[in-house]
């Protein structure tokens, strides 16, 4: 949450200065403080969706590289220029080689320096934040040094990790010296079991305004998933959330929205969906659809329809997960997945209740006999019905193994608990990104 907070932050902060900048510039130019004009409107928009589709506002951004930030910052101001330059041509503004020099040039010159100052305080500020002591288990602390060095994201997070024998020693020698541990969290194991001094000394570190926490919740917090592996039976009984049960208002206002957002979708995607008809048909006079069965609500069988972007006989070998480079993939089938337009007929099984717009993506029956027995708690994602796009495919790449499907279900166990309005348009937010950055339809591997 804290991280979502900064970065509505960074959105707040380029709203303020483009409505300030625009209007001093305004007064300085003709004497006039013009308020909210459809110019500023324009500006607005263009300004705050480049910066989200090209990334500004992500969580990488106030850490990355210098000349990436420059990079992008140069790219949003270069749309929002050419838009004006370009209503100014195709509507025949007479000064508009004045207003260029006078107005759009002082304006784009304190918008860009004062939206980039903020990102590089924060990125100053960040290398002081806090740090993370994680007490693990020799287990965990295999399982964790794997699952960062592949997906925690490079943030401000320094976690340093201890067995029991090790943060024991620290604690007592630290607590012995009175040293101040503010900024602090410590993330205990469930498999850790501290002396009674270490425990005490922990309880006056609390007092203190020391954070400390379990593993699974670090897990939710820092990672944005729930490892299966880390949960029992008791986690699902005992956890908050999981509002998104049958008979429940979250439910029913969620198949509401489900039904409004999939009408749009196909009238705004008709047109779409008629042209990928037609260059499918084009290519190699093969179907245009391609069906199969799929795994959708409490494990009933559905079967989804999709624009076919693989050759007529790509699967006659059997079943196979998709690689890198797949050869079976046509070429206007590799255009298809990277915009995501192969997955529109889907919208309709959204119409008949079969799907959501989001939730897990559903699996094959054939390849989950093999998902449910190597991974844990793996029918869990059965609970909820399954959506075009959700919480795991805008966090991780297409998955092509077992081992990416284990971390497919730790986003989506992190959906199932906290699924909900905000989480939803989040996920919409991220999947827009995703299809006009034609990214995230390629495996890992």
């Amino acid at each position: 949450m804290q991280v979502r907070l900064a970065l509505a932050g960074f959105v707040l902060w380029d709203l303020i200065v483009l409505v300030t900048a625009y209007n001093v510039v305004f007064w300085r130019r003709l004497g006039i403080w013009p308020g909210l004009t459809s110019g500023l409107s324009a500006m607005v928009v263009i300004w705050i969706g480049s910066s989200y589709l090209l990334g500004r506002y992500s969580n990488r951004a106030t850490t990355e590289w210098f000349s990436t930030k420059l990079l992008r910052l140069g790219l949003v101001t270069g749309l929002v220029l050419g838009f004006f330059i370009a209503h100014s041509w195709l509507f025949q503004v007479t000064d508009a080689g004045t207003r260029f020099r006078g107005f759009l040039i002082p304006l784009m010159a304190l918008v860009p320096t004062f939206s980039f100052a903020l990102q590089l305080a924060v990125r100053g500020a960040q290398r002081q934040a806090v740090d993370w002591l994680l007490v693990l288990s020799d287990g965990e602390r295999y399982w964790f040094e794997r699952e960062f060095a592949r997906e925690l994201p490079v943030s401000r997070l320094t976690p340093h990790l201890l067995n029991q024998e090790q943060f024991e020693a620290l604690l007592l020698r630290e607590a012995a010296a009175r040293k101040d541990w503010a900024g602090v969290t410590v993330v205990l194991s469930d498999q850790i079991h501290l002396s009674d001094k270490a425990v005490e000394c922990l309880l006056y570190l609390r007092a203190q305004g020391t954070r400390i926490c379990t593993l699974l919740d670090w897990c939710e917090i820092a990672l944005q998933r729930v490892p299966s592996e880390l949960i029992d039976q008791r986690w699902f009984i005992a956890a908050e959330g999981f509002n998104i049960q049958p008979g429940r208002i979250g439910w029913r206002l969620k198949r509401l929205v489900d039904v409004i957002g999939a009408l749009v979708l196909v009238v705004l995607t008709t047109p779409v969906m008629l042209l990928a008809m037609a260059l499918i048909r084009l290519e190699d006079g093969g179907p245009v659809f391609y069906t199969q069965i799929r795994t959708g609500l409490y494990g009933e069988r559905v079967k989804i329809w999709k624009f076919r972007s693989m050759k007529v006989d790509a699967e006659s070998a059997g079943i196979q997960w998709a690689s890198r480079g797949d050869l079976r993939v046509t070429r206007c089938g590799a255009l298809l997945r990277q915009l995501r337009i192969d997955e529109l007929p889907q919208l309709f099984a959204v119409l008949a209740g079969e799907l959501s717009l989001i939730g897990p993506r559903p699996e094959r029956p054939e390849l989950e006999v093999a998902l449910e027995e190597a991974i844990p708690h793996y029918r869990i994602r059965h609970w909820i019905r399954p959506g075009l796009s959700g919480w795991a495919q805008v966090n991780y790449p297409y998955g092509a193994s077992v081992e990416d499907s284990r971390t497919k279900l730790s986003f989506d166990l992190f959906y199932i608990r906290n699924a909900g309005f905000w989480l939803d348009a989040l996920i919409v937010l991220k999947t827009m990104r995703l299809v006009a950055g034609a990214k995230g339809a390629q495996p890992r591997s």
